[in-house]
């Protein structure tokens, strides 16, 4: 397993080195950094686990820094370092995304053990949400800077890309993993059932009403209530939802009381609530009540290094309480399943692995076994007009060769050049780290432009 990689900065060249000592010795690979300027230089080059900064420095200070770094790596973990004057800020840098803070003068193992812990917490995540993929790490580590608040998060993305695994995931990552999740599909459910469903009812309220019984907000208090599909409630219903989320308190069906609740709610959409908001569709001030932190899943199409390890994963899972002995797929087995679109994304590559482990004939899974959509429709996601030469190509050599270009085309603005190459700011951010490209030292004497990914 790769060194986690930590960049120290501070503009105290002894608080710095002793910082690098303290941590290097504990194996972790260390970069550091003279100033909030210099940090965000460096980590535009290379992508880091966590940045521990000092609070306050001069120029950029730490809160600034935190923003900045977010702004283009949304994966990296935050931890401040402050003095006792200065908490509040170190609390409001809480609320922007930082992990955690330390107020000074720490104990050496009090700073290793809350690293560990940011750290432990990520590797965690690792168990729960199978992935390899750049865009995926992004989606873990915002999970842990999402699940130490309270706020409401929307969970943007396709059917079918795991957005109620995340919602665990959040739950389970935070102070409340040791109180009930709650799951409810909003879609599934009409709009009467639901309001009894979210909020209880009181006995005889309505026809079959025979006792009372408690809605998922009251079950879920002190937990997490995952709400699925919202952007398919009723507009009436979107007014209570809203209701119950402002003023953390519900009225049963057919009651009176005002029953107070300690709720975190996590919404999840598979639609363009924006859009359906400037349609009248759905609530505006309810969508900036679900809408105060967001993660947004890639399909499976985006982030294509996560398939192979995830059809290893669900091989697994569904061979491990069976007798049937399955190896594998086969080479051409395999290649067809890298090379689909998966619209049904993981949910869809799930269920074509377990009907293939059912039908195989052999050790081994084969095309023949696999769903026929799949077989049918299997093909490169985007074809291009390059011809392979008949003595072949070396991939790595051609992919390198095109970033380089993009990257040179547009003065090495990696935003600008994942558009042109169909990437995202993260996947780009990966490869420029895999083939060690980086900007040229510029000898005119001319800033470099600062870049947030857009």
């Amino acid at each position: 397993m790769a060194r986690k990689s930590i960049l120290v900065v501070d503009d105290e060249k002894s608080q710095r080195e002793i910082l690098e000592m303290i941590l290097s010795g504990e194996g972790y690979d260390v970069t550091t950094a003279s100033s909030g300027e210099a940090a965000l230089r460096i980590a535009r080059e290379r992508r880091f686990d966590l940045a521990l900064t000092d609070l306050m420095m001069t120029g950029i200070d730490g809160i600034e820094l935190l923003s900045k770094l977010l702004a283009f790596d949304s994966s990296i973990i935050v931890i401040l370092l402050t003095a006792h004057g200065s908490i509040d800020s170190a609390k409001e840098a809480l609320r922007r995304g930082a992990f955690d803070y330390l107020e000074k003068p720490f104990e050496r193992e009090t700073m290793l053990e809350t690293i560990r812990r940011a750290l432990a917490r990520l590797d965690a995540l690792d168990q729960e949400i199978i992935s390899a993929s750049a865009e995926m790490e992004a989606v873990k580590k915002m999970i842990l800077k999402v699940a130490r608040s309270s706020s409401t998060v929307l969970i943007r993305g396709e059917s079918g890309t795991g957005k109620e695994l995340i919602a665990r995931a959040i739950h389970t990552q935070s102070p409340r993993e040791s109180e009930m999740f709650q799951a409810v599909n909003c879609a599934a459910i009409n709009e009467n059932l639901l309001e009894s469903e979210l909020f209880g009812h009181e006995k005889g309220s309505f026809t079959g009403a025979h006792a009372e019984k408690k809605g998922l907000f009251e079950v879920a208090d002190k937990g997490t209530l995952f709400l699925d599909e919202i952007g398919e409630l009723d507009i009436t219903m979107q007014a209570k939802l809203l209701r119950a989320l402002q003023e953390r308190e519900i009225r049963r069906v057919g009651g009176t009381r005002a029953i107070k609740v300690d709720v975190r709610a996590v919404a999840a959409t598979n639609r363009d609530l924006r859009a359906m908001v400037q349609d009248g569709r759905f609530r505006d001030d309810l969508y900036y009540r679900i809408n105060v932190l967001s993660i947004d899943v890639p399909p499976l199409r985006e982030r294509r290094e996560d398939i192979p390890v995830l059809m290893d994963y669900f091989l697994k899972k569904h061979t491990r309480n069976t007798s049937r002995l399955i190896r594998g797929l086969t080479p051409d087995a395999r290649k067809v399943m890298l090379d689909y679109a998966w619209p049904g994304n993981v949910r869809q590559l799930e269920s074509a692995i377990e009907r293939a482990i059912l039908l195989a004939e052999n050790d081994y899974i084969t095309v023949e076994d696999l769903p026929l959509e799949v077989r049918q429709e299997s093909r490169p996601i985007a074809e291009s007009g390059f011809k392979l030469p008949a003595e072949g190509v070396n991939f790595e050599d051609v992919e390198r060769n095109l970033i380089l270009q993009a990257m040179e085309r547009t003065d090495y603005n990696i935003t600008k050049s994942a558009k042109l190459l169909g990437l995202t700011f993260r996947t780009l951010q990966y490869r420029l780290e895999k083939f060690g490209i980086k900007r040229p030292e510029r000898h005119d004497g001319k800033e470099e432009e600062e870049e947030s990914e857009e």
